[in-house]
């Protein structure tokens, strides 16, 4: 471990223009997917069923989606997840329709898509399937994992709320820097959050992952995950520029960075380690969340070198805005 312990000597600083280039055009590319692709939302927001189905033998997903679209259900979203045996299909919501009807269609499509019936067993017996063209019983192929229906009126108040949770959230992080520090360190760790928040969006946008509330409740981790590893840089910035006082603003700001730089990497270090392990053992169900915590890992790590800290520069940080105000002495009143 002795090596997290050197303090390096790299110009994070002297490279700001180039990292901030790099910035505004991934923020262009994102702002370009946003408006082409949009947010492949979830059930979660836009209402509708939601059907997960196991088999016991890889599934083609194009027969099963042919087969929805012969029973009018062209409009079901058909994807695996998992393995190759794992169909996920997710149906619009539509007007005068059972959302248990619709999802008790789904199902019934799916298992005659593989040429399985269900067919009675008896109590305390696994059941059983049977395939059309041998007639002989088998363990059934199409195991229902999921069933979920959500509302119109439940998905609209998400979206509402979640928006409005962002909101209320970069706001109080404002706040909270400015009477912390200074008012270009606000402006400096708003524009990193910002940034983290806006480049997760892109990356699901370009991947068209599907945008859950557990990836909402990891871009809100990642809020206060970018905004503690800003915080530690500029608390080290507001130290330095008491104690190396023959020390110009960018070689303050170098140095600060390059001594956090270790606690940086081992705390996104072990924190992407966690989020590595849910991604791969945690199960479709923690599949967003990991991705967006992953995704947020990486850009709050790099935006808390090459965006907090260069922002603040750039708004004019002096050594005089981070001393200490002297109080001035009371008036003397012996005669």
């Amino acid at each position: 471990m002795e090596i997290f312990k050197r303090v390096t000597h790299i110009d994070f600083i002297g490279r700001r223009r180039l990292w901030i280039g790099v910035s505004m055009f991934l923020n262009a590319l994102t702002l370009v997917a946003l408006f082409v692709y949009g947010l492949n939302f979830g059930l979660d927001f836009t209402g509708g069923t939601l059907v997960e189905i196991t088999y016991s033998r890889p599934v083609d997903v194009a027969e099963a989606r042919k087969a929805l679209a012969d029973h009018d259900m062209g409009d079901a979203v058909v994807q695996r997840f998992g393995t190759a045996r794992d169909v996920m299909v997710r149906l619009p919501l539509r007007a005068g329709e059972d959302s248990a009807r619709g999802s008790a269609k789904v199902i019934e499509v799916l298992r005659a898509a593989v040429g399985e019936r269900e067919v009675e067993s008896r109590p305390g017996q696994a059941q059983k399937c049977l395939a059309r063209e041998s007639k002989t019983p088998a363990p059934c192929a199409a195991q229902v994992k999921r069933v979920e229906f959500v509302g119109p009126q439940v998905g609209r108040e998400l979206v509402e709320k979640g928006g409005l949770a962002l909101l209320f959230s970069a706001i109080g992080i404002l706040i909270y820097v400015i009477f912390r520090f200074e008012w270009r360190f606000a402006v400096g760790a708003i524009a990193a959050t910002a940034h983290d928040v806006f480049l997760v969006f892109g990356f699901f946008s370009f991947t068209q992952m599907e945008f859950s509330l557990s990836v909402l409740a990891a871009i809100m981790a990642v809020l206060g995950y970018s905004l503690n590893d800003t915080v530690v840089v500029f608390d080290r910035i507001r130290e330095n520029f008491r104690k190396l006082r023959k020390h110009s603003v960018i070689e303050i700001m170098n140095t600060s960075v390059n001594e956090t730089l270790s606690r940086t990497i081992i705390t996104s270090g072990t924190t992407l380690l966690t989020m590595l392990a849910l991604f791969f053992y945690g199960g479709e169900i923690m599949r967003g969340f990991s991705v967006a915590m992953i995704a947020g890992i990486a850009v709050g790590t790099y935006s808390s070198i090459f965006i907090a800290t260069p922002v603040t520069l750039a708004l004019g940080i002096t050594r005089e805005d981070m001393l200490p105000v002297k109080k001035e002495a009371a008036p003397d009143s012996t005669p």
